[in-house]
């Protein structure tokens, strides 16, 4: 599976070459006892270069692996995001430390909160995670801070340094208090994710999530957490339509979070719609079409009402991981907007340039002309409406 990543295109070093060798013996393995022998030099060289700081070296093997295409890549991708989320203590302590995402997808009219948690609160969050979603004897660390997008780690070391200091936090079973005095400020969107993240510590062979134990599974993990963890969580996101997803390791967690938030951002802007312009969902249109730059990278979705051409707002569905241009992504933007309400939907095919607006930076929206347009709300509800629309 091809997944995003922190890419920054660097020369391949003697340290790159080892890492895309390493790779391949694993990718051409054809034992369970010779995978061993390559995962396990693959990982002492990466967390090295962890250790380090080194990403240019990490994302060079990466771009090189992937433009080469095979198995290599996602062996190597794997290899990198588990020692980022996982960390492994010989004995006496014998404990497996993972770090764990818990997404929100959320929006408001206002703006969508993230910042510090309160004592409370992130003692409130422990009991129903460890109640609902951990085995019996794992032990967690939490850390006190809710997460937007723009404030997670950015590289794959900085990922890894925030998962050394919450596998302390976890061997513990205490908090871990998040300096964010360098985190960068939150942009307010309409619809946006959330993120508490966490370390989870459970003796080796031991169970570690709820679902790995007997007669348990995943649907009613997320069941229990949705109904007793969202309860907790609304006391810090008021105002806020939310949606909680599975609490996973880190990597997954994200991509199932970016993977939900498309469909989530569709239901959002029709809500949101319906809300500030008193109008049914009948009552309005959705023009979606493809854009382009060297490919395809997203599909564009403007808003208007039934009767206008005028955009009154948009949504982008970006293409994820191995998607391109054979994904049939229209089908699943119509599906969703159906369920919501919509009757008028418009599929246009033709190649739209990846336009912005030259003032403000957002990107157009396509019109039922097939025009690229401004999303702008009519005067009277626009000061009520958040900046940033996605």
């Amino acid at each position: 599976m091809k997944r995003s990543r922190f890419s920054r295109r660097t020369k391949v070093n003697s340290a790159a070459e080892e890492l895309i060798h390493l790779a391949n013996g694993v990718a051409q393995s054809a034992s369970r006892i010779e995978d061993e022998f390559w995962e396990q030099r693959l990982t002492t060289a990466i967390d090295h270069l962890l250790a380090d700081g080194d990403d240019a070296t990490l994302n060079a093997a990466l771009d090189q692996l992937y433009n080469a295409g095979g198995r290599a890549y996602d062996e190597l991708a794997d290899m990198v995001e588990s020692s980022c989320q996982c960390k492994r203590l010989p004995a006496p302590t014998d404990q497996d430390i993972v770090m764990f995402a818990v997404p929100v997808l959320a929006w408001s009219r206002f703006s969508i909160p993230s910042g510090p948690l309160s004592a409370a609160l992130v003692a409130n969050l422990r009991v129903h995670l460890q109640a609902h979603v951990f085995a019996g004897e794992t032990k967690i660390g939490l850390g006190d801070f809710l997460w937007s997008p723009d404030q997670l780690p950015q590289s794959y070391s900085a990922t890894a340094q925030l998962c050394d200091r919450l596998a302390k936090a976890a061997l513990h079973n205490r908090e871990l208090k998040v300096d964010a005095k360098d985190f960068p400020e939150t942009v307010s969107f309409l619809s946006d994710t959330r993120y508490l993240i966490g370390g989870a510590a459970a003796t080796r062979g031991r169970a570690m999530f709820r679902w790995q134990e007997d007669n348990v599974s995943r649907a009613d993990v997320l069941k229990a957490w949705r109904e007793q963890g969202g309860e907790a969580l609304h006391a810090f996101l008021p105002g806020c339509a939310i949606e909680l997803l599975l609490p996973e390791p880190y990597h997954a967690a994200a991509r199932d979070a970016d993977r939900a938030s498309r469909p989530y951002s569709l239901r959002a802007a029709v809500s949101f719609l319906q809300t500030t312009l008193n109008v049914a969902a009948p009552d309005l249109r959705a023009v979606v079409a493809p854009f382009h730059d060297r490919q395809l990278e997203e599909f564009r979705i403007g808003f208007t009402l039934r009767d206008s051409s005028d955009v009154v707002h948009g949504v982008v569905w970006p293409l994820l991981e191995a998607e391109d241009e054979a994904i049939d992504a229209p089908a699943q933007i119509e599906a969703v907007l159906r369920e919501a309400g919509l009757r008028s939907i418009i599929c246009l095919d033709h190649r739209f340039p990846m336009e912005y607006c030259d003032d403000c930076g957002a990107p157009l929206y396509p019109n039922p002309d097939g025009e690229p347009s401004h999303a702008e709300l009519p005067e009277e509800q626009a000061d009520a409406a958040p900046r940033h629309l996605h």
